[in-house]
C-alpha cells in the first residue's frame, strides 16, 4: 500500500503531467490497495440468465444510431468521437436473445472470476476522501414482471457500488438501485473477511444489501426485484482501473487485473467520457414489440455510462438527498425511503395494469 504522503504526491503529479484523453496511456497511479482489500463481493441471483458483459464486446454488436438511423460504427477507442445524441443500438433483434446479449460465457466461476472485466474508478476529494466506484456492465436489463407484463427491458445496463474511504478507512457504502439507491455506514453490511457482501437482483442487476424481495414503483409489491445467495462475482479478479479528476473532468489509467488490466492500456480512457446511451432508443409505440401503459413501457431507452453517475458527488449518495442507514434492520422493516408508495398515481397505474392484463394476457410476458 502506498503511504498517504507518497500516494498523494504521485497522484498530484499525475494530474499535472498527464493530458486529459491521451491514448494509449501509461500507468500513473495504481488503484490503492485498500480499494481492492475492501471491494464488495456480490452474489448473483441463483437463476440469473443475463450476465456481466465486456464493454468492448458490447460495442462489436451494437451500432450508434440517431433517430433510429445508423451514423457509423464505434469501437472502444473511437467511442468518444461519437455524437452524444447517439444510442448504441443492438444489431440483433433482442427478442431472439443472441449469445452476446445473454453473456452466459461470462458466468462467474467458483472463485468469483468472470471473463467480463468490471470497471473501478477512484475519485480523490477534500478531507482525505477517496470514493471508489465499482462499476458492473451488462448488455441487457431484463425488467421485472407484473400481471403478465414485463416492464423496463433495455439494451445496456450500468450498475455501481461506491465505497467512501476517509484516510484509507471505509466509512460509507452506496448501492445503486435503478434510478436511485441506498446508502449505509460501512459497518452495517454483512462482511466476508474485510469485504462487504451485496446481492444483485435477477435480470435488472440492481444492488441490494440483503436477500429477498424488494418492492419498487408500484404498490403492494407488484413490481419488485429478487435477490438470493447465488454465484459470487468478485470484481477484483478482472477489472479496468482508472482515476477521475473532478476539476478537469478527465480520466487516467490506473492499471487493473486480468483481461481488463491487460486490455485497458491500449484502449485508453476516452471511452469513459462518452455521454451517449449504451443501448437502444426506446422503441416507438408503432413497434410491434412495444407496450406502454402510462409512463411504464415494456422496452425503454438504454442508460448513460459511468461519467454520468455524479462521480464528483459531495455525499456518498448519487443525489443531494442522502440518508445513511446504520443497520440493515431498518432496510428490512421498510423504514427506509419507499419508492413504491401507495398514492393516486400508482393506484391509477395499478388499475390500468389490471385492465390491460385481463384484455392482453400474455402479450408482453416475453
Amino acid at each position: 500500500m502506498l503511504s498517504q504522503i507518497g500516494f498523494l504526491a504521485l497522484f498530484a503529479g499525475s494530474l499535472l503531467s498527464h493530458p486529459a484523453q491521451a491514448s494509449p496511456l501509461l500507468p500513473l497511479a495504481t488503484i490503492p490497495d485498500y480499494v481492492i482489500a475492501y471491494a464488495p463481493l456480490s452474489h448473483l441471483y441463483s437463476k440469473e440468465q443475463w450476465f456481466h458483459s465486456d464493454v468492448a464486446t458490447h460495442l462489436e454488436h451494437t451500432t450508434p444510431q440517431i433517430n433510429y438511423t445508423s451514423i457509423g460504427n464505434a469501437t472502444i477507442t473511437s467511442l468518444a468521437s461519437v455524437s452524444a445524441d447517439a444510442f448504441l443500438t443492438s444489431d440483433d433483434n433482442v427478442e431472439n436473445s443472441p449469445a452476446w446479449l445473454l453473456s452466459t460465457g461470462n458466468m462467474p466461476d467458483d472463485t468469483g472470476y468472470s471473463a467480463a472485466p468490471g470497471t473501478i474508478v477512484c475519485v480523490q476529494k477534500e478531507g482525505g476522501i477517496v470514493d471508489a466506484f465499482y462499476f458492473s456492465f451488462y448488455s441487457y436489463n431484463y425488467g421485472p414482471q407484473v400481471l403478465g407484463i414485463r416492464f423496463g427491458n433495455h439494451v445496456g445496463d450500468w450498475e455501481h457500488i461506491v465505497i467512501r474511504f476517509v484516510d484509507g478507512i471505509p466509512a460509507y457504502i452506496w448501492l445503486s438501485v435503478h434510478d436511485w439507491g441506498d446508502a449505509y455506514s460501512f459497518t452495517a453490511l454483512e462482511k466476508r473477511g474485510l469485504r462487504p457482501v451485496t446481492y444483485i437482483a435477477t435480470g435488472t442487476h440492481a444492488n441490494y444489501a440483503t436477500v429477498g424481495t424488494h418492492a419498487f414503483v408500484l404498490p403492494l409489491g407488484l413490481l419488485s426485484d429478487r435477490t438470493d445467495a447465488g454465484r459470487i462475482w468478485d470484481i477484483t479478479k478482472n477489472y479496468r482501473g482508472f482515476w477521475y479528476d473532478v476539476l478537469s473532468q478527465s480520466f487516467s489509467s490506473a492499471g487493473g487485473a486480468g483481461i481488463g488490466g491487460r486490455k485497458q492500456m491500449s484502449e485508453g480512457s476516452s471511452w469513459l467520457t462518452w455521454t451517449g446511451r449504451w443501448g437502444d432508443q426506446q422503441y416507438p409505440n408503432s413497434d410491434s414489440r412495444q407496450i406502454c401503459i402510462l409512463d411504464q413501457c415494456h422496452y425503454v431507452t438504454g442508460p448513460t455510462g459511468p461519467v454520468d453517475k455524479n462521480l464528483g458527488r459531495l455525499t456518498v449518495c448519487q443525489y443531494d438527498e442522502c440518508e445513511i442507514l446504520e443497520d440493515l434492520s431498518r432496510h428490512e422493516s421498510g423504514e427506509r425511503k419507499v419508492h413504491g408508495v401507495l398514492n393516486e398515481q400508482n393506484l391509477e397505474m395499478y388499475n390500468d395494469l389490471v385492465f390491460w392484463a385481463r384484455t392482453k394476457a400474455g402479450d408482453a410476458s416475453r
